[in-house]
Formats: structure tokens, C-alpha cells, sequence
């Protein structure tokens, strides 16, 4: 699933009339990196939600098999739902299995094939990445042990802390008790962490949350000058 419902609030004027996931940076839409990326990993079925003018995305990007494939949208119709919501109403065509999701806003070279593996244990795993400037204090620390590495939502002061980069894979389960609506993801994270079932891995490759104009701006230059992709 890849998350594409947002206001893209801090990106006006650029979003006023164009959802953030439709912005062109390097040559082609946000969007069309991650659907690119999701293929070369294998997948071939993705749910897209959409909210903020969120007729221009399937008009934009159909059924998906120019990009190989099948492409299902999940409208929020005015307002969005939040990631833990529009995950949730989603549930219905994700299916009983483990699956991906990753935010629309982000810019990034991970390989989906190597996404974080669940254990019988786990709910969910999440990909974390070293801060960015704009995040210096992070979001969760990592446990490792001899089979598994934990996320930690509440370290020690002096752990090393790392962002969420967007990227994770969860069960169905991860959801258990959550009603339709508006919510967040974090405290579903938290629960999961403090019962010992949600796993983290740290990618030190590129990332970049397109979150201004001024950050989309950069990361142009830089796929523009070849500097990174």
C-alpha cells in the first residue's frame, strides 16, 4: 500500500492544485518511484489511498499496468483519514497475509526485497533510517538480540534514536481493536513495542522526507545532477 492521502499542507502553493504524490521530481511523479521500486521487488498488487483532490490519481495513473501492476484505490473522500485510518479501512483489500506500506511523501532507494521479515511473534517491522536535520531527536531506539532486533518507543535517555523512515510491514493484526475513522499510527507502535511485537531494521542508504518545497527543490538537483538514483 502505498499512503498518498495527505494535505501536502507545508508544500503549498505547490499542492493547491496538485496532490503531493503527483509532484514531479527528477523526471517523474513522486508516486511513480515507489510503483516503480514496489515492481522491481516483485510486487504486482498495490493500494493506493487517496483524499486531497484524489480524483487525480487514478486519472493519472489508471489501472497501473504501465508500471506492471494492478493498481486499487482506496478513496477517503474530503478529509484523510490519517496513516493508522486509511491503513485500516484499507484491511479489506490487503488481505489476511503481512503486507508493505510506504508514505507517498518520501524519496527513497531501499530495495522492498530486502523489507524486514516478521517472526511468529511480531505484528509489525519497521525500516528506520538516521535522522535528517529537520528530525535531529529521531523517533524509536533498536534492541538487537541473537534472533530479532526490537523497536524501543521508550529508551533509555542516551540510546542512539532513528527516524521512521515510512517504510514497514505489518499483519492484519497489528490493527486488532482499532475502529473506523481518524488515527494515528503511533500509538498502535507504542502498544506493539511495550508487548515485545514490533521488529526494526535500519537502512543507512538514501532517504529523504519531501516534506517542503525547498526539500523537493534540492532532491531535484540532485537526481538532475546525478548525485543520487
Amino acid at each position: 500500500m502505498i499512503l498518498a492521502a495527505g494535505l501536502g499542507e507545508r508544500m503549498r502553493p505547490l499542492t493547491d492544485h496538485t496532490p503531493k504524490p503527483l509532484l514531479e521530481v527528477g523526471g517523474r511523479r513522486l508516486i511513480e518511484w515507489h510503483l516503480a521500486a514496489l515492481a522491481r521487488a516483485g510486487f504486482r498488487e498495490v493500494i493506493i489511498n487517496h483524499a486531497w483532490l484524489g480524483a487525480q490519481l487514478p486519472a493519472t495513473l489508471g489501472d497501473g499496468a504501465r508500471y506492471g501492476l494492478r493498481l486499487q484505490y482506496s478513496d477517503e473522500g474530503e478529509s484523510a483519514l490519517e496513516t493508522g485510518g486509511g491503513i485500516f479501512k484499507a484491511l479489506p483489500w490487503l488481505g489476511p497475509e503481512p503486507f508493505l506500506v510506504v508514505n507517498g511523501d518520501v524519496w527513497t532507494d531501499f530495495d522492498h526485497a530486502r523489507r524486514p521479515q516478521l517472526d511468529a511473534r511480531a505484528l509489525a517491522a519497521l525500516v528506520l533510517v538516521p535522522n535528517p536535520p529537520q528530525h535531529p531527536r529521531g523517533d524509536f531506539a533498536l534492541r538487537s538480540g541473537p534472533e530479532r532486533t526490537d523497536v524501543v518507543a521508550e529508551p533509555e535517555a542516551d540510546a542512539a534514536r532513528y527516524t521512521f523512515s515510512g517504510i514497514g510491514v505489518y499483519r492484519p493484526e497489528f490493527f486488532a481493536g482499532c475502529e473506523p475513522g481518524k488515527f494515528p499510527l503511533l500509538p498502535l507502535f507504542r502498544r506493539a513495542a511495550a508487548a515485545g511485537r514490533l521488529r526494526g531494521q535500519l537502512y543507512q542508504g538514501l532517504w529523504f522526507d519531501i516534506g517542503t518545497p525547498q526539500r523537493l527543490r534540492e532532491l531535484d538537483e540532485r537526481l538532475g545532477a546525478g548525485a543520487v538514483g
